[in-house]
């Protein structure tokens, strides 16, 4: 069993920092689980382009406002409370806070934690 809080995260390797974004990952490929779980934070007014070519996401947002837009299709999507969108198909998205915005993300495959957005917004593809 493993058990964490986010008390123990903080100032951890797995509380990782973006110029816009915090994710705190309470479970990684070291785990020994296939998933990640983190809890993410993205500041009021934040933009993000992001691709994960490589991993299915989903997100729950536990708290705030924004909006994901479908790069591909245009789709936009209104996100607060409650809400939950998933990257089933790797879409190329643009998430946008327009308040703080709190999220639960599970990732599949498990990332390592040590993972950085590259140039089109995405993580590299986990080692075989």
């Amino acid at each position: 069993m493993i058990v964490k809080t986010l008390d123990d995260l903080i100032d951890t390797p797995r509380d990782v920092r973006g110029p816009v974004w915090a994710s705190r990952r309470f479970l990684l490929a070291a785990d020994g689980v296939d998933f990640t779980l983190t809890e993410t934070t993205t500041e009021a007014g934040a933009e993000q382009i992001l691709w994960y070519k490589h991993h299915v996401e989903a997100n729950y947002i536990i708290e705030g406002r924004g909006e994901v837009e479908n790069l591909t299709t245009g789709e936009v999507f209104p996100l607060g409370p409650g809400s939950m969108y998933l990257l089933d198909q790797h879409e190329k998205h643009c998430l946008r806070s327009f308040t703080r915005m709190r999220l639960v993300c599970v990732f599949t495959p498990a990332l390592t934690g040590c993972e950085t957005h590259d140039e089109d917004g995405a993580y590299a593809a986990p080692a075989e």
